[in-house]
């Protein structure tokens, strides 16, 4: 690796984190860096895994230390999303380079669209507990754990469209469960790819140090008072950018 490509790695990372805690999308970002850097899509695909994996341990770590312990719920959260993990990692190790090109500017659109949707007008929502686990939040989490294990850009998003705009889950509880859902199913799915040896570690283990510390700094915001609303603007000009390149160079 080159000190260049050292240094777009950190800088990835760190936004990547940030944005994977805040809300979403961090993903749109890093994989296309790892695919824009040599590496076929399903090595850049499994690579990106490292970087998530540290970032959310990161990220728990922080809210667990600010009093935030959801762990057996999380846990039960995560048994439908890993099954459906380990089955999306598997599939995504049969897709062709030029197909999951396509699908990555394709989920790169439409999450775009979805995060320039503005949030739903106050309603009431409610605290998830154990009464709370049932058939709609299983597929729920299934279909989640599906598209992470497959592909994981913007997966924050199918967190909120799921949880929070149909199922009226409170928003920071989705947030906080969120990262603990994506740490518990994206080991086993990382697993996959280093099985079949899909992870390029040196590039995977450099983005996941700037992913830890945009994680760090995307958990205290969601903790207290905070306004991104201007890093949002500028993530999707970026991804606009990207989206452009991964045509150009179809």
């Amino acid at each position: 690796m080159t000190l260049d490509q050292i240094l777009l790695l950190l800088a990835a990372g760190a936004l990547s984190g940030f944005l994977n805690v805040m809300s979403a999308g961090g993903s749109m970002i890093t994989l296309p860096v790892l695919m824009f850097m040599g590496l076929d899509s399903t090595t850049a695909n499994g690579s990106n895994r490292v970087g998530i994996v540290l970032q959310n341990i990161t990220a728990v770590l922080k809210y667990r230390n600010a009093g935030h312990r959801n762990l057996r719920l999380g846990l039960k959260l995560s048994v439908p999303a890993i099954i459906g993990a380990v089955v999306g990692a598997w599939a995504a190790t049969l897709v062709g380079d030029d197909l999951f090109r396509w699908i990555l500017i394709l989920v790169m659109v439409g999450s775009s669209i979805l995060m320039l949707m503005p949030m739903p007008a106050h309603r009431d929502t409610v605290q998830l507990d154990d009464s709370h686990i049932r058939w709609p939040v299983i597929t729920a989490m299934a279909v989640i754990g599906f598209y992470g294990g497959f592909i994981q850009v913007a997966v924050g998003i199918l967190f909120i469209v799921l949880l929070y705009r149909v199922l009226r889950i409170d928003l920071v509880q989705v947030n906080i469960l969120k990262v603990l859902v994506v740490l518990l199913y994206m080991i086993p799915a990382l697993g996959i790819f280093v099985a079949t040896g899909n992870v390029h570690w040196g590039f995977g283990l450099v983005l996941a140090v700037g992913s830890m510390a945009g994680a760090w700094l995307g958990a205290h915001m969601t903790l207290g008072p905070s306004g991104a609303v201007w890093i949002q603007r500028i993530t999707l000009v970026i991804i606009a950018a990207i989206i452009v390149k991964l045509i150009l160079d179809m």
